[in-house]
């Protein structure tokens, strides 16, 4: 099982590139950061930009599969994007990964003074997103008229490093963005059910989850990521909670979890230690092939 770790926009660069290199250099799959405007309680806080971010650490490492946790349609528009996303794939070797979401509602939903769409049309506008995305990665001058985003001749120069293009990982817990997953996505990730307020229940949410992508008969090759830290309690609070967790993701068929880079205080706070001893746990080592 691979095993990420997000490390928030939130740090100096001179910070934050001794965290991304110690991700690498203590032998994680993949490190993340969060795409969004600001983020909740830390929203009054420093928060820098998603893609500077990720090209910084695509030059400050070389093996580990870097990726955005997760970019939504709540400020993002295909096209420019898709800029975005080539120029990270080309900076990194093919190392990109490119989580999307359909977008919560919150100061991403409301800062660029758009209307807050119901859930339904979220996930109506993040399928055109990942359609239209998809579009701009494989093929060239692409024409696209949807109820939520268009493209007029749009160029796909100089086209993706790592073919047929950037893995796009689609985040879901409904049915609707799971089918979505399972039909555009190379994979999949969750945060299990969003309204859990107890372990137990979480965990018996993610397995419904689960099922349900299993029923959908996925590939061997598709990835299923869940974010630990969305149960209840933070999951590196000590290395025994982590590889309680880890194993019965396993159990339940997911090929990666994630976690998130210790904080001094607040959301996320742990030591760095634990972190440390994670990695050295047995089947933590890198893959053979990049996920």
């Amino acid at each position: 099982m691979r095993v990420g770790v997000v490390i928030l926009p939130e740090y100096t660069w001179p910070q934050a590139r001794a965290r991304w290199r110690a991700v690498e250099e203590l032998g994680f799959d993949h490190a993340w950061t969060y795409d969004h405007m600001a983020w909740r309680t830390l929203a009054g806080g420093p928060w820098l930009g998603t893609a500077a971010t990720l090209a910084a650490a695509a030059t400050s490492t070389s093996r580990i599969g870097l990726g955005t946790f997760v970019t939504s349609p709540n400020f993002r528009h295909p096209v420019p994007w898709s800029r975005e996303v080539m120029a990270l794939d080309d900076m990194s070797g093919g190392r990109f990964l490119c989580g999307v979401g359909a977008g919560a509602v919150d100061v991403d939903a409301t800062m660029l003074g758009r209307p807050v769409l119901p859930p339904r049309e979220r996930v109506d506008r993040l399928a055109e997103f990942v359609e239209l995305l998809d579009l701009l990665l494989t093929e060239d001058h692409v024409d696209y008229a949807g109820t939520y985003f268009t493209a007029k001749d749009a160029r796909t120069a100089p086209g993706c490093v790592r073919e047929p293009r950037v893995p796009l990982i689609v985040a879901g817990s409904g049915p609707r963005t799971l089918r979505l997953a399972r039909r555009l996505g190379d994979g999949w990730v969750t945060i299990g059910p969003a309204n859990a307020t107890d372990e137990r229940t979480w965990w018996s949410g993610v397995g419904e989850l689960a099922a349900r992508m299993e029923e959908l008969q996925p590939p061997t090759a598709f990835q299923r990521h869940l974010s630990l830290d969305s149960c209840p309690g933070y999951s590196l609070s000590s290395v025994t909670r982590f590889e309680e967790m880890r194993g019965r993701a396993h159990e339940l068929g997911f090929t990666d979890v994630i976690v998130h880079y210790p904080r001094s205080e607040g959301v996320y706070a742990g030591r760095e230690q634990v972190l440390e001893s994670v990695a050295r746990l047995p089947d933590g080592s890198p893959p053979v092939t990049p996920p």
